[in-house]
């Protein structure tokens, strides 16, 4: 199973598309928010997507929560969590969800850590990142015994890999 991961992406439907054809045959693809399109934008069609702070369209969600091979999934933007100030809030709502894995986006540095047995993703952003000057998306692979967590600029150049054990 393989998971497309990306945030951040503010209007940009461009990049969003230039991303997604990476990738076309993708088990299932992950927008964490502040797309600033239409919720019913091409762009965004069949993705699980989710309310940012710059997302004015109330047709998005504020989290997607979803179960995908017995792994169970949040998908958030942050903003409702402080995330830019510290994951205990995002964590305490992972864990009233049973959630093995957060996707969230928001502060715009993306990262990969396991806390308390929950895989954390930030993608980072495709149009603005912070803290490094590449645009990034993030890959995660689904294994029997892994999670594998990839970091890819918008020009398809693998930046890092990140493998954790499933418990």
């Amino acid at each position: 199973m393989e998971i497309l991961i990306m945030s951040d992406t503010h209007g940009d439907s461009h990049v969003i598309d230039k991303v997604r054809n990476f990738y076309p045959e993708i088990d299932v693809r992950i927008h964490c928010g502040d797309s600033e399109l239409p919720y019913v934008h091409d762009a965004l069609k069949g993705m699980k997507k989710v309310r940012g702070n710059c997302d004015r369209e109330e047709a998005f969600p504020e989290e997607e929560f979803f179960t995908i091979e017995d792994v169970k999934i949040l998908v958030t933007h942050g903003h409702l969590f402080n995330v830019k100030s510290s994951m205990l809030s995002l964590a305490y709502r992972a864990k009233e969800l049973n959630a093995q894995i957060v996707c969230f986006g928001h502060s715009h540095i993306l990262g990969v850590e396991m806390l308390d047995n929950i895989l954390f993703i930030n993608p980072g952003s495709l149009l603005k990142p912070r803290g490094r000057k590449e645009k990034s998306f993030a890959m995660l692979k689904i294994e029997d015994s892994t999670f594998t967590v990839e970091f890819w600029t918008d020009d398809q150049q693998c930046m890092s890999r990140h493998t954790f054990q499933r418990n």
